[in-house]
């Protein structure tokens, strides 16, 4: 049989006997005891190994003071130190002073940011979100499940948007924005998006700071969180959300959240939310109430680690020389195994961390359960929707970052054979 024939034009005994093949694959598997995860994105140890350095940048017999004199070791900086501003507000495109640093997380900062929306309201004058009888926020999808799970503990109703090829359904955007005061903001992954590693074009980011709101403190959440993730030299361009805001006469419209968590450590990087200046002098003044500052010595360090816009993007290129060839292997595998059948699709990324796969209607979770059966671990299917409810179950997320080469081969021959199985199931059913 051809490996490439189209699943829906196989008659019963054909697909039967194929699936019969395809057990005999995933019981051989199975023999194996395998213990395979691919859940989330994380950077694998050789990607880690790129930054040791920094471990040395500061001995205990150095200044360990910021260009400015602030002593790093002691309070204050609530806004982080000025080298640091100015790093990684090139970084983002913004100025010094549109730029907090902070600490290590970046969705700590997203969390912080509507949890002060919903206590304090997001600018003078206006009325806390929480003591509305109502929140809602859009949600793009498939998308960022720790988004959706912030907005969920946060009690906000969440609004599912389908995903285009160019970023978010802006027609359907626009429509809910003007007619309903309760939406209040929008989750944005802009550039390779997670999963689908969308980037959003200039059409959208400019009808998105032009929307015209039906509530006047609508807020865009906007985590740049893979702005300089490329995997090819000829990465995707983003437009500069800030300065499209400032020219649709809507500066506070938008707040900017990246970090270099997957630039450096995980555990330990540096975030930082970016916005206009009337947005960032509030929030340092709540700040300041909740912290005496940062944790400025890691700043530090990665400051003089990374020091200069281009040095970093060197490292970058590092980064993608590891990652690079495992999405080329999961691209080619799902190919050869799943290409011209009609049972799947996929994306295939210039960055991030994910590839986004469609089985078809109804079969993500199955094949999800049923790869878990065998010790093949993947992000719970529904997760990249509000609720973890995926409204037609296809989408599954893979994150080829964490494995290794081998491993992660090992991994998607086995999410493909799981994909045909419960295809050929589904037809077999009439479910097609």
């Amino acid at each position: 049989m051809n490996l490439g024939t189209d699943f829906l034009k196989l008659g019963t005994d054909e697909l039967k006997e194929l699936y019969h093949e395809l057990q005999g694959k995933y019981n051989e598997y199975k023999n194996q005891n395998l213990k395979l995860d691919m859940s989330r994105g994380k950077p694998c140890p050789e990607q880690l190994e790129l930054s040791m350095e920094m471990l040395d940048i500061l001995k205990s017999d150095d200044q360990i003071k910021a260009r400015d004199g602030i002593d790093c070791r002691n309070y204050g900086g609530v806004d982080g130190i000025d080298e640091a501003k100015e790093l990684f507000a090139q970084m983002l495109g913004v100025s010094t002073k549109e730029i907090i640093i902070g600490g290590n997380s970046s969705l700590n900062m997203m969390y912080d940011a509507l949890s002060r929306a919903m206590l304090f309201g997001v600018s003078e004058g206006e009325m806390p979100w929480g003591k509305l009888p109502k929140v809602k926020f859009l949600c793009p999808s498939p998308g960022y499940d720790r988004h959706f799970a912030i907005c969920e503990l946060l009690n906000i109703e969440m609004i599912t948007i389908d995903m285009n090829q160019d970023g978010p359904d802006m027609d359907t955007i626009e429509r809910l924005v003007s007619d309903d005061d309760s939406i209040k903001g929008i989750w944005c992954v802009p550039k390779y998006s997670n999963p689908d590693g969308i980037t959003y074009s200039d059409k959208i980011v400019d009808r998105l700071a032009c929307m015209k709101t039906k509530a006047r403190d609508f807020r865009i959440f906007w985590d740049d969180a893979y702005t300089v993730h490329h995997l090819t030299d000829k990465p995707d361009q983003l437009k500069n959300i800030l300065a499209a805001c400032k020219t649709a006469g809507y500066p506070n419209r938008v707040y900017m959240f990246s970090s270099t968590s997957k630039i450096t450590f995980p555990g330990s990087g540096v975030a930082m939310i970016a916005s206009s200046e009337e947005n960032v002098n509030a929030i340092k003044k709540q700040l300041g109430i909740q912290t005496i500052g940062p944790d400025k010595i890691n700043q530090l360090q990665h400051v003089r680690f990374l020091r200069s816009l281009d040095n970093l993007n060197v490292h970058m290129k590092k980064q993608a020389a590891i990652i690079k060839p495992k999405f080329d292997l999961v691209l080619h595998q799902l190919e050869v195994d799943l290409g011209g059948k009609n049972i799947a699709e996929w994306n295939k990324p210039n960055g991030g961390y994910f590839i986004s796969l469609n089985t078809l209607d109804g079969c993500a979770k199955e094949v999800v359960n049923m790869a878990a059966q065998i010790g093949v671990t993947l992000t719970n299917a529904g997760a990249t929707y509000p609720y973890g409810k995926d409204p037609r179950d296809r989408n599954i997320r893979i994150a080829p970052t964490f494995p290794s080469i081998k491993e992660l081969e090992l991994a998607i021959k086995v999410l493909c054979v799981c994909v045909q199985l419960i295809s050929i199931k589904k037809i077999l059913a009439g479910g097609i």
